[in-house]
């Protein structure tokens, strides 16, 4: 698991980083939908037991207040509410017995609750 690199000015745009795992898997599910016209957005919102809760998905829109940040093809867009809750954040990918799935290791989430669904 390595982070992509990218250069100093797009680092700092949302503060959120994208691991090789998860832009080679952004970009199988791009394929297999024979899609390039969308993007991964990652957002908070309120919700959960925790009180806010991550939303990952695929996007063709830009909205007012985005920022984006291209990891080797595979642009992520966060949007401008969203920013401080998730810089430094990182998103991953994991294919193993124990886990599978999109991953979000997020600095800023002081706990969790217990379905692991949403944070504080």
């Amino acid at each position: 698991m390595t982070d992509i690199a990218t250069t100093p000015e797009t680092a700092n745009a949302h503060g959120v980083s994208l691991t090789e795992n998860a832009a080679l898997k952004v970009k199988s599910l791009l394929s297999q939908e024979n899609r390039d016209d969308l993007r991964l957005r990652v957002a908070v919102q309120p919700g959960g037991c925790s009180g806010l809760i991550y939303q990952l998905y695929f996007d063709e829109r830009y909205l007012d207040g985005d920022q984006t940040v291209d990891f080797d093809g595979v642009e992520v867009i966060v949007d401008d509410m969203s920013v401080p809750y998730l810089d430094g954040a990182t998103i991953d990918f994991k294919d193993t017995i124990s886990e599978q799935g999109f991953t979000i290791d997020n600095p800023n989430a002081a706990g969790s609750c217990a379905c692991g669904d949403s944070f504080h």
